[in-house]
């Protein structure tokens, strides 16, 4: 670690990061939902509002638990909380609204979740620290 990270670190978030990263976690929660649906020959419009807005409120808490908005990339200190919180909120969501949690779709939703919202924040560490060399 240089002397230069910890001060990057402590730097504000703009306004367009936060925007940004927040925009990237929406779209990939209603692909998450569109392709669940076209997986199940469903009709992907019709339904789709009602597959993805257990996740999105989920999503909205898991910003707020994490604050998100204080390191929107951050793989570990935002991405895993914001999962394990859209993940936890969604489901519980979708129970108490009369969806199915059937375990094998709570498997199939976590794993998907955290390689959707946890990978392009990996994705983005590794490309920073690339560019750091």
């Amino acid at each position: 670690m240089t002397a230069q990270e910890p001060a990057a670190a402590a730097r504000p978030v703009g306004r367009a990061a936060v925007l940004g990263a927040l925009g990237v976690d929406v779209v990939l929660v209603i692909a998450f939902a569109a392709i669940g649906r076209a997986s199940h020959d469903s009709d992907v419009w019709a339904g789709l509002w009602q597959t993805a807005w257990p996740f999105l409120a989920g999503l909205g808490i898991g910003w707020l638990v994490t604050r998100a908005w204080r390191a929107p990339a951050a793989p570990v200190r935002t991405g895993l909380g914001v999962w394990a919180v859209t993940v936890a909120g969604g489901m519980l969501l979708r129970w108490v609204s009369g969806q199915g949690t059937a375990p094998a779709f709570i498997i199939v939703a976590s794993l998907t979740l955290l390689v959707a919202l946890v990978g392009w924040r990996v994705i983005v560490a590794i490309v920073r620290r690339v560019r750091r060399r």
